[in-house]
């Protein structure tokens, strides 16, 4: 996962980052309802989500081109 995050565009990365989240939220509210198989997918989701902040913010700071 980490090489395909390098390879996407801009707004594809923040298209994934809205999806990431959305899952993350899912994940949540179903480990606080008890219904979560595998508890370890928050951390590898919020671990996804912070790489792609970290992408995002150096196409903020012109770090990467586009």
């Amino acid at each position: 996962m980490k090489d395909s995050i390098n390879d996407l565009t801009y707004d594809e990365l923040l298209t994934k980052k809205e999806d990431l989240s959305r899952k993350l939220l899912d994940l949540r509210i179903n480990k606080v309802m008890g219904h979560v198989e595998n508890p370890l997918q928050l951390r590898t989701m919020r671990r996804s989500i912070a790489r792609l902040n970290t992408i995002i913010h150096e196409y903020a700071l012109k770090i990467r081109k586009n």
